[in-house]
């Protein structure tokens, strides 16, 4: 059933699911119509809060550039290239790769969403590379790395939103521990069950000889590509030598270090946030790539895998500035809450979460959308306000899986579209919402 199934979505996928900023631009226009025949606006007004929304997400896309970047250019370093080989050689034959590489995912995934992305796509790329002329299919190692995604642990945003002093919720739920909501047992419970179950799927979906869809291997173009030598420079000339310098190369190493170590040796807890782990990125990077000129080098090459997110960004934040300032997505919030008991209210928060997720595919954005309504109704019927949290947090997770925006990094990386390998994240959607519908129910 689960072949036949991942078949149907593959093949519906392939036919049917136009490229990532094609989708954008489609999910922008059906909102837009939403926002004037559901909440009766104008198109005058809905224009105003598209064009309001589109710059509100520049920073975030430059975030998100420099992770692919600098991700991309530290594991174009040997030393980085020798490790994932080794690492990559650990799993025997297709299914166990294709397992391997989800796990190591998930369990990347869980210290922090950006990191999972990057080594995700960097394992799901040596398994393969590996395994070349094997039988490989490489489409769905890619969405085996993708699939690990859906794990939330330490950077979750929202526990740790709510767990700050001061946060602009505090006066409707307090302040709530990380202990209650992300480190809860009933929260363990739902992420260790997906962390050995996701793997899992992947083995059941992997095609056999026997299907109708055929194994795509992993392309030796690419392989041939990325293995090229870099050619040794003569240094001679001051400038040359400069560019090549390890003492400057050094003090660099030195300055960024002492800035982690005052960052991490401040905090509470590990917190790896986005503009930590670019700084890390770098960090590492350029130790590799050991001069300054041959960091330059991997870092220009991996600047022409960002297009798509540096395109199609901002569309998705005109579409986030038109569901929030229309009242789209608390009128899709409040379907759910008018319907809601304290025992369900986890669980529809969990599925309007998923729903405003396609629209406002931005963890920050949606809480600052929906955290409010779903909070205020919680506090109002006696719901648990640390459930419903996660619920919302999970629900952002959840819908990555069918939504294009998230993939961007890792195809990338990976050199694939998103017909290649949302098929196979579909059923991972299906599985996902599944474990969670039922974990809001009875944990």
């Amino acid at each position: 059933m689960i072949h036949a199934m991942t078949g149907f979505f593959v093949r519906l996928v392939r036919r049917y699911l136009p490229q990532p900023f094609t989708f954008a631009v489609l999910l922008s226009v059906i909102v837009y119509f939403m926002g004037m025949f559901i909440m009766g606006k104008s198109a005058h007004e809905m224009n105003q809060y598209w064009g309001k929304g589109f710059f509100s997400l520049y920073v975030f896309t430059m975030q998100m550039v420099l992770v692919l970047i600098t991700g991309h250019a530290l594991a174009n370093s040997s030393v980085v290239k020798g490790g994932l080989k080794a690492l990559a050689s650990i799993p025997r034959g297709p299914k166990q790769s294709v397992f391997f590489v989800a796990l190591v995912a998930c369990l990347a995934s869980y210290l922090n969403w950006a990191f999972g992305l990057i080594v995700g796509a960097l394992i799901a790329k040596q398994v393969a590379a590996n395994n070349s002329g094997k039988g490989m299919h490489y489409p769905i190692i890619v969405a085996a790395a993708y699939g690990g995604n859906v794990i939330r642990g330490p950077s979750s945003s929202i526990p740790l939103v709510i767990a700050t002093p001061g946060h602009f919720l505090e006066k409707t739920i307090g302040i709530i521990p990380v202990t209650e909501s992300l480190y809860s047992e009933w929260n363990l419970i739902i992420t260790g069950i997906l962390i050995i179950a996701i793997p899992l799927i992947f083995i059941l979906m992997y095609p056999n000889k026997d299907d109708e869809m055929p194994i795509i291997e992993i392309d030796p173009a690419l392989l041939l590509a990325e293995g090229a030598e870099e050619k040794k420079e003569v240094l001679d000339t001051p400038a040359k030598k400069m560019d090549h310098s390890l003492i400057l190369t050094g003090l660099l190493v030195l300055a960024g270090g002492w800035v982690l170590y005052d960052y991490f040796s401040g905090q509470p807890s590990f917190n790896l946030n986005l503009n930590i782990l670019i700084m890390v990125f770098m960090i590492l990077g350029i130790i590799a790539h050991k001069t300054l000129a041959g960091y330059v080098t991997a870092v220009n090459n991996a600047v022409k895998t960002s297009g798509g997110i540096i395109l199609q960004f901002p569309f998705y934040a005109g579409m986030m500035g038109m569901m929030s300032d229309s009242g789209l997505a608390k009128w899709m919030s409040d379907i759910f809450v008018n319907i809601s008991t304290a025992n369900t209210l986890p669980l529809f928060t969990f599925w309007s979460a998923g729903l405003v997720n396609i629209f406002i595919p931005s963890g920050g954005g949606q809480w600052a959308v929906q955290g409010p309504i779903m909070m205020q109704a919680a506090h109002e019927i006696g719901a648990s306000s640390a459930k419903v949290a996660m619920a919302l947090a999970w629900g952002d997770s959840w819908t990555n899986q069918i939504q294009p925006f998230w993939a961007l990094p890792l195809l990338a990386i990976a050199n694939l579209g998103v017909r290649d390998i949302m098929g196979y994240c579909l059923m991972t959607a299906i599985l996902v919402g599944v474990v969670c519908s039922v974990g809001f129910i009875i944990l």
